[in-house]
């Protein structure tokens, strides 16, 4: 079985490509724990596994988190799988990249030959004062059926304190106010456009280096809370600079894209 590792910033996945439709119905589970962890695998965040598309779409992805379970969709990941389908001739269009996730129909397109721009689902739930383990946060879900994420401000003096964070986030990630647990972001601001963020990740149950998902619902969040201008925002998260924007309906949100850099780690193959 070959397969392709790949990062965006610092995110990592395994893409993995299958010439059959019927996988969509298999459960792979066990696979994506047993390759995403380094003791039985290369090791990686998440599974990407390539599916054969349909008409008017270029090909299909499942995307695993590391414990196995399935998630609805993956930005960083999304921005990945786009240069994988460039590259293997699966898109022949750079500037016109269609796919379909869990979480719905993708689009992205090249930027230059690192940098891919996705857009993400637009968020199907937001709510802006939800109450979780006596937290106030943002709870936003992308997509449907949505990607949750829960979006906590805090002080620069409390971003620094990563240990402290990981607690939280590790407490607000499984709380009951989410009826699906959540990926949680700490998020500090730095600049009228310019933020630093970390994620806690639903099925990594630790930071990962970038959440792209998790900059999507940051941007939903500040933008309609009046906390930063109507201009593309960029994200400092650990593993690397990411950048958002979107366009405003009232309170609704279109157009949420996300660009960033993409890496080609190693190819290699596993049995």
């Amino acid at each position: 079985m070959n397969y392709t590792k790949m990062h965006g910033a610092g995110n990592s996945f395994l893409i993995l490509e299958s010439p059959r439709r019927e996988e969509k119905g298999e459960d792979l589970s066990d696979l994506a724990l047993r390759l995403c962890s380094e003791k039985t695998g290369p090791g990686a965040d998440g599974l990407i596994v390539v599916l054969p598309g349909e008409p008017g779409v270029d090909f299909s992805m499942l995307f695993y988190n590391a414990d196995g379970s399935l998630g609805e969709m993956c930005g960083n990941g999304a921005r990945c799988v786009a240069r994988y389908a460039v590259e293997q001739g699966l898109s022949p269009d750079p500037e016109h990249i269609c796919f379909r996730a869990t979480a719905g129909l993708i689009t992205a397109r090249r930027m230059d030959r690192e940098r891919y721009e996705v857009c993400l689902p637009d968020p199907s739930v937001i709510d802006l004062d939800r109450v979780a383990e006596g937290e106030r946060c943002a709870y936003v879900e992308l997509g449907d059926p949505g990607l949750p994420h829960a979006v906590v401000e805090v002080s620069p003096e409390a971003f620094d304190d990563l240990e402290a964070l990981r607690q939280r986030g590790r407490r607000l990630r499984r709380s009951t106010a989410f009826p699906k647990g959540a990926n949680v972001s700490f998020v500090c601001l730095t600049g009228e456009s310019q933020v630093r963020a970390v994620t806690f990740e639903r099925g990594v149950e630790d930071f990962t280096l970038a959440c792209g998902t998790g900059c999507g619902a940051i941007t939903v969040s500040l933008r309609l809370l009046g906390r930063v201008p109507d201009a593309p925002l960029e994200i400092r998260m650990p593993g690397g600079l990411l950048q958002v924007s979107l366009r405003r309906e009232g309170d609704r949100v279109r157009e949420l894209l996300l660009t960033g850099p993409t890496a080609i780690v190693e190819a290699g193959t596993v049995s």
